[in-house]
């Protein structure tokens, strides 16, 4: 009952508007002859949302009149599509949203509204605005999105956007637009001509033969008329198939056809025997292709003959097959004149392709750590008297006898007056005073290190000596080099030393003369990298590290520190190769028997020294393989930039007695330094003067 009411109310506002309004017989359904005559396009949505009990939101851009009439009963879907039609041409859309509300807004801006997104199954149809995405198979949405656009209603509500990554196509617009323009992509999107013609190549090259067709394409495809450019669009894809000598067609069957033919018509033995090729190579070095080559084609022509190269009973064949090729390497252009069969010509121009190929580098840094701590300390006391004393030589304490000679030495020596004759014959000489020789003293003091206390008197004489040392040291090298897959680098930074490798001083010290070799001495790398599958690279090291530690009464004393390994490390991960930990602690003592034994007192008759040393010493190492010009131009912008950052640190910090020095700094990385600095420094001067007027 109250259906029915409800039903009735609906039909006496539809009366009351201008509708002519019937129910159905069947099912009690409700019926629609719409009359919109001079009505305001406002008070018809208000209508139809009342009549179809939705809830629509009006944009308050949509005015105007509308005047249209049906003649014939319409279902309610019926009549919902007959207001969207009628919004339609007046250039506005309906957007449903999700919550059940109704928009009517201007075509224009619906795209960019909540539309919703329907799939291949949905049953959105007429004017209703939906958002499709449609996946393309087999040809480029790039292509195709132009031809679409052309198709929709780009100034209304229509919008047509490609994605390449997953060539797919979005279509927005009206429901009967959008599924019209689906139908048209399923029917282009079709593969093509999938059959393929393999013609296998008895005397051409098919590297060759595939450059001659693509240049008689490529001269078609730049010729006039329309027949020209329909005969491009048939051209079907040719590939050479290095393997097999063989080319591979595809495309449509008229066009495969006709280049069949073409190349069974090229594919002929050649008049003369041989032929000659220039090839260019592009990362090798000719000449040393030249031998690998050689040997190739003595290879090729013996299993031609029916033979082996490597059996005595075919040389001959070896010597008749050496006769019918050429290899010559041209240094000035590294090119390659090779002369041979067709067959042999074919081999070789596969060896060469996969020989002459952008190697790979590796860019090995070495790292050098060494922390070493060193403390020492000494006391000893020390006696004498004329009769004689205690003295402790044990390199920590210098004995007092050896200071008392020094003194002795030092001492002046007066003058004597020396007489001969007689009488008024005598003849007297004077000799000055002599100056003590203070050379062994100097020497023996400088040897004593801390303090030292000393007395002398009553024929007896102390020396109390006590010294600490501290010593800090921290090393770190990095050097790096880069080089070649499979090629040997060697780096080095030193100096060299001369050592002497004898003498001789010859028959009565007549002709003598000593031979003298030189040492480098310094931080040395050599390497020898070699690129695994993948990233990894396996290295032989020769690490070096030396330097003078002193020198003898002989010769020199060397310390070295070096490492040879092979080893295997991911590019850009860091090993480390060997270390050393050395800890050391030394105690002397030097003591008068008996005497030194004694409790407290003993100290006075011994020297005690200590010394303690810690050494951390650690090699590491980093490769990095480098592919293309990308990767270098980054591993060398950081090590130039590190370079760059110390000297604006340094041109920071200035000179302390010449404040108006320009420190010299690189220029950025990627700009060419092209003026002298004396006028970079006045461009500079330039520029501060400009800045200062600026500020003012």
């Amino acid at each position: 009952m109250k259906f029915q009411l409800g039903k009735l109310a609906r039909a006496a506002c539809l009366a009351l508007c201008g509708f002519s309004l019937s129910l159905s017989a069947v099912g009690d359904e409700l019926s629609f002859t719409p009359d919109f005559t001079d009505t305001d396009i406002s008070e018809m949505i208000t209508t139809v949302g009342r009549n179809l009990d939705k809830t629509i939101i009006v944009d308050p851009s949509v005015r105007g009149k509308v005047n249209v009439r049906s003649y014939d009963e319409l279902t309610e879907e019926q009549y919902y599509q007959f207001f969207l039609s009628i919004l339609d041409v007046y250039g506005f859309a309906v957007v449903d949203m999700p919550n059940g509300f109704v928009k009517v807004i201007r075509a224009k801006d619906a795209k960019g509204a909540a539309i919703p997104v329907v799939d291949s199954d949905s049953d959105a149809i007429g004017d209703e605005m939906v958002t499709r995405v449609v996946p393309v198979k087999n040809v480029s949405v790039r292509e195709l999105a132009p031809l679409l656009r052309q198709l929709n209603d780009n100034a209304g509500g229509g919008n047509v956007v490609h994605y390449d990554p997953s060539n797919v196509i979005m279509l927005t617009g009206r429901a009967a637009v959008v599924n019209r323009l689906v139908e048209i992509i399923r029917r282009v999107d079709k593969a093509g001509d999938q059959e393929v013609d393999i013609v296998k190549l008895k005397y051409a090259s098919a590297d060759e033969m595939v450059r001659i067709i693509s240049s008689l394409t490529a001269t078609a495809a730049k010729g006039g008329g329309g027949g020209a450019a329909a005969t491009n669009l048939l051209t079907p894809k040719v590939v050479a198939d290095e393997r097999t000598n063989s080319i591979v067609i595809s495309g449509e069957p008229s066009a495969r056809e006709r280049i069949v033919r073409l190349v069974e018509k090229l594919d002929s033995e050649l008049e003369t025997f041989g032929n000659t090729r220039v090839f260019y190579i592009r990362y090798a070095k000719a000449g040393d292709l030249v031998d690998v080559l050689k040997g190739v084609s003595e290879t090729v022509a013996a299993e031609a003959a029916g033979g082996s190269s490597n059996t005595g009973g075919n040389r001959s064949s070896r010597s008749s097959s050496r006769g019918q090729f050429s290899i010559e390497a041209h240094e000035e252009t590294n090119a390659l004149v090779i002369t041979a069969q067709p067959d042999t010509m074919r081999t070789l121009e596969t060896v060469i392709k996969q020989l002459d190929i952008r190697r790979a580098q590796v860019h090995v840094e070495a790292m050098i750590v060494e922390v070493s701590d060193g403390d020492g300390i000494s006391l000893g006391v020390q006696w004498a008297t004329e009769a004689g004393g205690t003295q402790f030589n044990d390199g920590l304490t210098v004995p007092i006898t050896e200071i008392g000679a020094g003194v002795w030495q030092a001492q002046p020596t007066e003058g004597t007056t020396t007489c001969s004759g007689a009488g008024d014959n005598q003849n007297c000489t004077s000799n000055p005073d002599q100056l003590g020789n203070i050379v062994p003293l100097a020497n023996t003091l400088s040897r004593i290190s801390g303090a030292a206390f000393g007395f002398y008197g009553s024929n007896w004489a102390a020396l109390i000596q006590a010294a600490a040392n501290d010593t800090r040291s921290n090393l770190l090298a990095t050097p790096s080099i880069t080089t070649l897959d499979n090629q040997e680098a060697f780096f080095i930074v030193g100096q060299e030393v001369p050592v002497v490798t004898g003498s001789s001083a010859g028959s009565n010290n007549e002709n003598p003369f000593t031979t003298v070799d030189r040492r480098e001495v310094g931080i040395k790398l050599k390497v020898t990298p070699q690129i695994n599958e993948g990233d990894a690279v396996q290295l032989t090291i020769e690490q070096e590290v030396s330097s003078v530690q002193g020198q003898t009464n002989i010769d020199v004393v060397f310390a070295t520190r070096q490492l040879t390994t092979t080893v295997l490390v991911d590019s850009g991960d860091m090993i480390i190769l060997g270390g050393l930990l050395d800890d050391q602690v030394e105690e002397s003592n030097s003591k008068v028997p008996l005497l030194g034994d004694i409790p407290v007192l003993g100290h006075l008759f011994r020297s005690t020294g200590t010394s303690q040393s810690k050494r951390n010493l650690m090699v590491f190492i980093r490769p990095t393989i480098i592919r293309d010009s990308a990767t270098m131009r980054n591993v060398s912008s950081r090590k130039y930039s590190q370079i760059r950052a110390q000297q604006l640190l340094r041109q920071e910090e200035g000179v302390n007695l010449m404040p108006d020095l320009q420190m010299p700094v690189l220029p950025e990385y990627g700009i060419d330094q092209e003026i002298s600095p004396e006028e970079q420094a006045y461009l500079d001067y330039l520029k501060e003067k400009a800045a200062a007027e600026a500020e003012e």
